[in-house]
């Protein structure tokens, strides 16, 4: 077959395979357009779940007469002009490709007008950009686009599509999520004739929490954080839902760049490392996120629905999207959403072992650490003090006494001298089934798990200790020998340095054995053999590589846990309010290390409920 020029229609309806994969692909174009033409309000009728029709109504600055049968033509826009305008795009829309290739698969009718003429204009499309003939129509300033029987003439296509319900459930979902991207606009869906929701422009900050609400609904803004963290040129804002709030689907994740709706690998990594271990397993975070930077640093052109970005800095990107929650979260302790300036006796953690790459790395690229210095916030309170005000020794120091008094049944904490006024998290009045802390306070009463707490309380410092160079180790008072298989041997003979870094003292004996003289210091008198096993076990199945790396916080949970309160062990008074004490200074104290709470609290007015008190 000799090589042919394809005709207009056949090109637009091959471009509709990328642009229109569903009515709620045309909704998305033809909203986008909408912005981009500066509307304030925004119209969306739909019938039949947008097979039958799609009416899009806005009150931008329309299109003139003349330049109608233009943005009817394939690869005709306003918005860029060269090679440096696509460089830097941001308009939502750009390569002019979205009304053709919808006409090719439609019956398409654009209505518009603008501030200087008379009347509307309104034309009819069929994909084949030709015969256009504008007629006068009454419609007010802005433009229409009227999409009626989706895939009439493409019946493959339209069997494809699923039932009424499913389509327009995708359309909901879809304005929803844009009218999170622009709350300077308004935004109408009616389906079938009947009002959705009706959405007014929202210019406060109350009006911006509102319609999160409305979306997300109320406990999300109940349980959610308020983010505002900027450094080298770039800025996060928006909520993010506390670990407690999760989800079993990522259904409830909004994230913007520039304010376009994305779906981005690198993006959902660097989330996905912020709550690693916080979350429950199984459960996925929930927020509403805007990234802002320079649109010379996000290529928007890498997808065809430009569902995707590609970032020129993304390590870049990644950090600093990973430090900002990363310290959001950690930043919340009982009774208070951000800590402005740490207790003396808490070290500060200023970084993670990064699981993005195969090596430790800084918070951002070292090519910006010096643009980094000067800016860090969170919601305009000032920066958390990140200096450390004793020496490190003196700090591990004092967590060995702790730990160690906590863990042994003979030892005793003195008692706290008495405060002004009551701590957030109480004080104890007992230890129920020797598993739960009951303490009192002035709003109530406060459950904590003190096995989960303490595992947490142990997990933080272990992660602070080994970012300051290595774990406290202590001498053990009867070296323990044990038999393991010849792999275990030579990995305990190969990384001596890894294993002394994490607190122990292991040396090979024989072919099948090895030496245990030294444990971490916070793991005082427990099953030192075991967790020296579950250790052996995780390495050997992750690989002694640069994998390592990105499994530490799962080792240092291990050990956390093995040396952290055991349920059913009778805590006293003294012990169980230095926890509580602890856990108020923590990162993260209200989730154990594998996303569970660490307690919970019943206020004097849910109390009164149970005994219909006042009633």
């Amino acid at each position: 077959m000799p090589i042919q020029r394809l005709p207009p229609q056949l090109v637009n309806q091959i471009a509709a395979g990328e642009v229109v994969e569903r009515p709620s692909s045309i909704v998305k174009e033809l909203v986008e357009n909408c912005f981009d033409a500066g509307a304030s309000n925004v119209s969306i009728e739909i019938e039949q779940g947008g097979i039958q029709l799609i009416r899009i109504r806005d009150n931008g600055c329309g299109i003139e007469k003349d330049e109608l049968p233009l943005a009817l033509s394939r690869h005709a826009t306003s918005k860029i002009n060269s090679l440096h305008d696509l460089e830097q795009v941001m308009t939502m829309g750009f390569r002019g490709e979205a009304l053709p290739s919808i006409s090719s698969v439609a019956r398409l009718t654009l209505i518009s007008r603008v501030a200087e003429a008379h009347c509307a204009w309104r034309v009819f499309a069929d994909g084949r950009e030709q015969d256009f003939n504008p007629e006068p129509d009454p419609h007010p300033l802005g433009t229409t686009v009227e999409v009626r029987d989706l895939f009439y003439n493409t019946p493959a296509r339209r069997k494809f599509l699923k039932t009424e319900k499913t389509e327009f459930g995708h359309i909901e979902t879809l304005v929803q999520r844009m009218s999170l991207s622009r709350f300077d606009i308004g935004f109408t869906l009616l389906h079938n004739q009947r009002e959705v929701f009706n959405l007014r422009p929202a210019s406060t900050q109350s009006d911006q929490a509102q319609r999160v609400a409305n979306i997300c609904g109320d406990s999300f803004l109940e349980n959610a954080l308020t983010v505002d963290f900027s450094a080298a040129d770039l800025h996060l804002r928006g909520w993010v839902g506390l670990p407690t709030f999760s989800r079993s689907q990522q259904d409830m994740q909004f994230f913007y760049v520039n304010g376009r709706l994305v779906r981005d690998k690198l993006i959902a990594h660097a989330v996905k490392q912020a709550f690693q271990d916080v979350l429950f397993n199984g459960r996925h975070p929930v927020f509403v996120l805007y990234l802002t930077l320079d649109p010379t640093l996000v290529d928007v052109n890498a997808h065809p629905a430009k569902l995707e970005v590609r970032f020129r800095e993304g390590r870049l990107v990644h950090d600093f999207l990973f430090s900002a929650l990363h310290r959001s979260l950690a930043d919340v302790r009982p009774g208070q959403q951000v800590l402005v300036d740490l207790a003396p006796e808490v070290v500060s953690l200023t970084s993670e072992p990064e699981a993005f790459v195969s090596r430790p790395m800084p918070s951002f690229s070292e090519s910006h650490s010096a643009r980094m210095s000067s800016v860090a916030s969170y919601s305009g309170m000032p920066r958390t003090q990140t200096s450390l005000p004793m020496a490190v020794e003196e700090q591990i120091q004092h967590y060995a006494q702790f730990y160690k008094a906590a863990v042994h049944d003979a030892a005793e904490l003195p008692v706290a001298a008495p405060e002004a006024e009551t701590p957030f998290l109480g004080q104890a009045i007992a230890h129920l089934h020797n598993i739960y802390i009951l303490a009192e306070t002035e709003r109530g009463l406060i459950l904590v798990d003190a096995h989960a707490a303490h595992e947490r309380i142990n997990y933080e410092s272990l992660k602070q200790q080994y970012q300051q160079g290595a774990i406290a180790s202590q001498p053990l008072l009867l070296p323990i020998n044990m038999k393991v298989v010849p792999k275990e041997a030579e990995l305990i003979e190969q990384e001596q340095a890894f294993f002394t870094n994490l607190g122990f003292e292991l040396t090979r004996s024989g072919p099948e054995t090895i030496v245990l003289r030294a444990a971490p210091a916070i793991f005082g008198h427990a099953d030192s053999e075991g967790l020296v096993r579950d250790v052996l076990a995780d390495i050997l199945a992750q690989g002694m590589s640069s994998r390592i790396q990105e499994k530490l916080n799962d080792i240092l949970a291990s050990v956390a846990c093995h040396g952290s309160v055991r349920a059913k062990r009778r805590l006293t008074i003294p012990e169980m309010n230095a926890l509580l004490r602890t856990m108020e200074r923590t990162e993260r104290s209200g989730q154990c290390n594998h996303g569970r709470p660490t307690w919970v609290e019943l206020s004097k007015q849910e109390l009164d409920k149970f005994f219909l008190r006042g009633q």
